[in-house]
């Protein structure tokens, strides 16, 4: 099976061609835009598929982001997969930047607890706690540093993502906590392996775990004119 990872969801604009089959990666493009993913996704995604000398006749089964992260970002990629997937007829599968980074960590330090977080601004992190096996402990949801500290402190664990030294930090010296991967999302071909050992459920939606900062503006509307 030919699978097409594409994220959108931090400041990467990535996309992978992946053979499930083989569990090799055949091709990949990676932009760093911080924004603007809508107006190159596309374009990334031919420049993967030429790599791999792949056409989307070729493709079994599309992956995609889902978040938390940029609300914007992730919902280019979530409607670009839900797209590809209605034209294509194939299935599409959502991966969490939670479950990927701490899929990272567990491959750097072997089979350890990790917990992934994200520093989200406003004293909140965005954060889940996964086992040695990638499952879920706790499902990804909003922590206040506090909150993370006291998970961090009471399991020998991991931790990943943005908001990882950060709550090193809080725990303080005396706990031996690992580090890393430190971004906000993980390698296009970390979802590509994720994704093809999933399997196909509902269709892949936003993971929003608080509301968006921008909100109708209700100032600007005239009163209609009685007549």
């Amino acid at each position: 099976m030919i699978l097409l990872a594409i994220d959108c969801a931090a400041s990467l604009c990535a996309a992978s061609v992946y053979d499930a089959g083989t569990a090799k990666e055949l091709g990949r493009s990676v932009r760093d835009l911080g924004k603007g993913h809508a107006e190159h996704l596309m374009a990334v995604i031919d420049e993967a598929l030429t790599q791999a000398g792949k056409t989307y006749a070729d493709l079994g089964r599309i992956a995609v982001t889902t978040g938390p992260g940029s609300f914007t970002g992730v919902r280019v990629g979530v409607s670009a997969a839900r797209g590809f997937s209605l034209a294509l007829k194939i299935p599409a599968v959502g991966v969490t930047t939670l479950e990927a980074l701490a899929y990272e960590a567990r491959h750097a330090f072997g089979p350890v607890k990790v917990l992934a977080a994200l520093d989200a601004g406003r004293e909140e992190l965005h954060a889940a706690l996964y086992d040695a096996d990638g499952q879920a402990l706790c499902e990804p949801a909003v922590l206040s540093l506090a909150e993370a500290v006291e998970i961090a402190s009471s399991t020998p664990l991991a931790l990943a993502g943005t908001a990882a030294r950060l709550i090193a930090n809080a725990v303080g010296v005396d706990k031996a906590l690992q580090l890393g991967p430190l971004g906000a999302t993980a390698d296009i071909g970390t979802y590509a392996r994720l994704a093809a050992g999933k399997q196909p459920g509902e269709r892949p939606k936003p993971l929003y775990l608080r509301a968006p900062d921008a909100k109708p503006q209700a100032g600007f509307v005239l009163p209609r004119e009685e007549k």
